[in-house]
């Protein structure tokens, strides 16, 4: 579909799997960036602040006209980030939290190639029914979502069992705004 060639500059596999699936080529460069952002930056713009920093890191390995894509995904409840956890105890409290509450996934990307640069985030509310200490505990047993933003995966039993509503798409919640990036990428073309 594109002429360029695309680096994926993230080691998620449900990036991966989302840019597979909308039959995108791409190949995989992973990337460990420091995620610390400034204390005094709106919430709303640490996603693409992060996507940012990621492509730049990226940045060496460009020789002609291949296009990075990098992204990173937040989860934002009253005004809080909401990372990824440490361990079963933070993830618990993150997803006693979010149980019966609306919350905002926002999913930074940055599209980076010689010539020019894009920059720009997915915004997606999810709505989570009520969730007893029970199925917290068992979430996070069976899951082990101690690589997601916010303690979940969309993908999963917490997905499928107790998210009630979504505005936006669920590809971001996922982990990347695909609508979005398949215009951005025909743009560079």
């Amino acid at each position: 579909m594109f002429s360029r060639p695309l680096i994926l500059a993230s080691k998620s596999p449900r990036r991966s799997q989302l840019l597979r699936e909308a039959g995108i080529d791409f190949s995989v460069y992973p990337m460990d960036v420091n995620e610390d952002f400034p204390a005094n930056m709106p919430v709303d713009q640490v996603a693409a602040y992060l996507a940012q920093r990621k492509a730049l890191a990226a940045a060496p390995i460009i020789k002609g006209d291949e296009v990075i894509l990098a992204a990173d995904s937040v989860v934002i409840l009253d005004d809080v980030i909401y990372n990824k956890p440490a361990d079963y105890q933070e993830a618990f409290r993150m997803i006693r939290r979010l149980s019966g509450r609306q919350h905002t996934v926002v999913t930074g990307v940055c599209l980076l190639a010689r010539e020019q640069s894009r920059v720009f985030s997915g915004i997606s509310r999810v709505t989570f029914a009520e969730l007893s200490d029970e199925e917290i505990d068992y979430y996070i047993r069976t899951c082990k979502p101690y690589d997601k933003a916010g303690a979940y995966g969309v993908q999963e039993w917490i997905g499928l069992c107790k998210i009630t509503h979504i505005e936006g798409t669920y590809a971001n919640v996922m982990g990347l705004p695909v609508d979005l990036v398949y215009h951005a990428l025909k743009d560079f073309e």
